[in-house]
């Protein structure tokens, strides 16, 4: 088993993969409770704890908790190199997700050609065997590490769809987007063709248990306004979901891909809200996934952040089964691991943040809400009965009935249109003989079995002992069939970073690819500002510098700028020198201390010194500063002479003398440090003092140097200083006795 505090072995996953097999199929729920404890909360809409995981960066005030909400959280992971999309995975697993969707950096997996070999892949490079099994070796994995299954999902699409969902059936893939509209609305793949194709390749999936997302939200990434065709998405989710159903999908395996279909600074909830309420009343019987809307998203990772938590605050008034995060790598189509991190974490403050919000607060049965979610299914209604009366959905299409930019009935006569015998793939779908026959599982329509069997039979593949789907040895596994572009040699260029290595660099999306980002304020106009960064970028000896993100602060003022380059040197680490981890007490042993040995302390900025901020951050309760533990802190202020912080020590009966040092020109802290210790020897007190001093340029061996009891620097906080006056004055007492 993979040990958490290894790096995950890629060698390893690899090795023996012809002999792998998946030890589950089908879709997994979390666990749900109307009761979950997670330290000192109880929740109502939560899951149940990982084994392992990592909380959000705010956790460590509430106990290192880490709620798990009841919704399944998505990351989409598309890099491009399965090795690393590996490493990604277990990553975005340890902060939440358990649905998994690898996509390509360009694309997703669309076909014009056979799985094996080299396709030509229509909008993104081809999804291979190797790839997804190697994909689902490595959660067996993280889903032991995590305590939780994994959903590992891909796509069924273009002219190969039914071979794609094959394959993703024998390798346990647990859900995918299939909706044969995608392909006659946005790749022009031929209507006929598609629906044939959709028809095989749903039945498959619904033998394998998979959980179906359809394609529906692309009308509103697509159209000129995309808030204008939530009439359209309604009858396409419909589509898609009654076809699915018939074909054999369960109902509870059918989930609608929902798209809020504005952001701000839209009047976005205005017009979101009712669309997700004319959602749940429509489609009651099948499963919600929700996402943001990618049409308006921009490379601005704050913008994707309020984005994505508005989206969710609809997501927790109406219900979402599947909560996607997209991030800012739609906007810089650069995808970095710790965006995909962010969201998931982005997810789970926000979800674990409106916890029970539903027991306190109830949707307005009447009124703006109501009218306008009853006026969108209408014209949802409306729109499909203009279908059947025009001669059904082909014909619709052929007339451009979708991704009209006005909202039905309105038409602007921009929709999308193909021709039924036109497209991708036209004329390839044939009559099946009277006496066909295929003797394999899961296949769609009349099969002619009777005429090989001498009774009812639950598959045809019985008459062979099994195809493919039930004896996974049948499969034959094709390693790798180009010399130049595979795993081996792309993991053989990085070798040197792999395992237990010194060598390291920094990376964004693959194995030390040496990416890092820079950001930069310039007081300039945008324009000039950006080829500004560029320069600087190269005086930096950034290499590849490409700006990533501009915004302006004002425009004569200031530009923000983003940019990403790559450094081409390595660190060895056995050449940096790391200094033990400062030892911090808990918050509960630091307060039992101080409850039974009261402590006063004096404290003050000295010299010259005006800065205050730094002190007052360890002195307030505010900040987490001594105070929260019970210190009793007398502040004098700033620009306080060393004499009298010592004298009012005396004068207090205090303890502990607190001095800041931030100015350092002429050495000035060394000085200040030192009169404090040679000013509290001339006053007779400096036995019984405990004197301590900090500082940006402070450091425990400089202040220990001039005569300090300890030092603390700019990476201190009211904890370490707290750790250090319990320890020295344990360190006392004993010394007393």
């Amino acid at each position: 088993m993979q040990m958490p505090n290894n790096k995950i072995d890629v060698a390893e996953i690899l090795k023996d993969l012809e002999q792998y097999h998946p030890r589950r199929r089908g879709w997994t729920w979390r666990e749900k409770s109307k009761r979950q404890v997670y330290g000192p909360f109880e929740y109502t809409d939560m899951s149940t704890p990982l084994k392992n995981g990592i909380g959000i960066p705010a956790s460590r005030y509430f106990g290192d908790i880490d709620p798990q909400p009841n919704n399944t959280i998505t990351t989409e992971i598309a890099s491009g190199r399965f090795e690393d999309d590996i490493r990604r995975m277990r990553m975005a697993a340890w902060h939440g997700a358990d649905h998994i969707m690898v996509i390509r950096t360009a694309g997703q997996s669309h076909f014009d050609g056979l799985i094996e070999g080299t396709p030509q892949g229509t909008g993104g490079v081809p999804i291979t065997r190797k790839q997804v099994r190697a994909h689902r070796k490595a959660l067996d994995l993280i889903e032991d590490e995590v305590g939780r299954p994994i959903n590992y999902h891909s796509y069924v699409s273009g002219i190969a769809g039914p071979d794609v969902a094959v394959m993703l059936a024998e390798e346990g893939v647990n859900g995918a987007h299939q909706d044969p509209q995608y392909n006659v609305l946005y790749r022009n793949i031929n209507m006929v063709r598609s629906f044939v194709d959709a028809a095989e390749s749903k039945s498959v999936m619904a033998w394998a248990d998979m959980l179906q997302i359809d394609g529906a939200h692309n009308a509103n990434a697509t159209a000129r306004e995309a808030w204008k065709v939530m009439p359209e998405l309604m009858v396409q989710h419909g589509i898609n979901a009654m076809f699915s159903q018939k074909v054999g999908m369960k109902k509870s395996n059918i989930a609608l891909s929902t798209v809020p279909p504005t952001s701000a600074p839209a009047p976005a909830l205005k017009l979101d809200l009712p669309y997700a309420v004319a959602l749940r009343d429509l489609f009651s019987e099948y499963k919600m996934r929700a996402q943001m809307n990618t049409k308006y998203i921009t490379s601005s990772s704050r913008e994707a952040t309020v984005t994505h938590v508005m989206n969710m605050l609809i997501s927790r008034l109406t219900s979402a089964d599947i909560q996607s995060t997209i991030t800012p790598d739609e906007g810089r189509n650069v995808p970095w691991h710790m965006y995909n991190i962010e969201a998931c974490d982005t997810a789970k403050q926000t979800l674990s943040g409106l916890d029970g919000l539903m027991d306190m607060i109830e949707l307005k049965d009447s009124g703006y809400l109501r009218e306008k979610a009853r006026e969108l299914k209408e014209r949802a209604v409306l729109y499909l009965e203009e279908i059947l009366e025009t001669g059904g959905y082909f014909k619709a299409v052929e007339e451009g009935f979708f991704v009209d930019s006005a909202m039905y009935p309105e038409r602007h006569g921009d929709g999308i249109g193909r021709k039924i015998n036109g497209g991708v793939g036209a004329g390839t779908v044939y009559e099946r003989a009277a006496d066909y026959f295929a003797p394999v599982t899961a296949h769609y329509g009349y099969n002619n079995v009777e005429q090989y069997a001498d009774g009812p039979m639950d598959s045809p593949a019985t008459l062979i002992g099994g195809c493919t789907l039930e004896v996974p040895e049948k499969i034959i596994f094709i390693d790798e069939l180009d010399p130049e572009d595979n795993v081996n040699t792309r993991m053989s260029a990085t070798e040197r970073y792999r395992g237990d290595t010194p060598y390291v660099k920094p990376e964004v999306q693959w194995l030390a690819d040496g990416v890092v980002q820079l950001e930069l304020f310039l007081p300039l106009e945008a324009r000039k500002a950006q080829f500004a960064a560029l320069e600087i970028a190269k005086n930096m000896r950034l290499k590849e510098a490409e700006v990533i993100h501009v915004e302006v602060m004002h425009p004569t003022e200031g530009t923000r700028v983003q940019l990403k380059g790559v450094l081409d040197f390595e660190i060895d680490m056995r050449n940096v020198v790391i200094p033990p981890e400062p030892e911090v007490m808990s918050d509960d042993e630091i307060r039992a201390e101080f409850e039974a040995y009261p402590v006063k302390i004096v404290a003050a900025t000295i010299g010259e010194d005006e800065h205050s901020v730094g002190l007052r951050e360890i002195i307030d309760i505010k900040h987490g500063g001594i105070e929260k533990y019970g210190c009793e802190v007398e502040y004098l202020g700033t620009s306080v002479p060393v004499e009298k912080l010592i004298d009012a020590a005396i004068e207090l009966d205090a303890e502990v003398v607190m001095a800041s040092t931030i100015i350092s020109h002429d050495d000035v802290h060394y000085k200040n440090m030192k009169r404090l210790h040679n000013y509290a020897i001339e006053k007779g007190v400096r036995d019984r003092l405990i004197i301590c001093a900090g500082g940006t340029q402070v450091t425990p061996e400089v202040a220990r140097e001039n005569g300090m009891d300890e030092g603390f620097g700019r990476y201190d906080r009211g904890v370490n200083v707290a750790t250090f006056l319990v320890k020295k004055r344990r360190e006392k007492r004993k010394n007393l006795n």
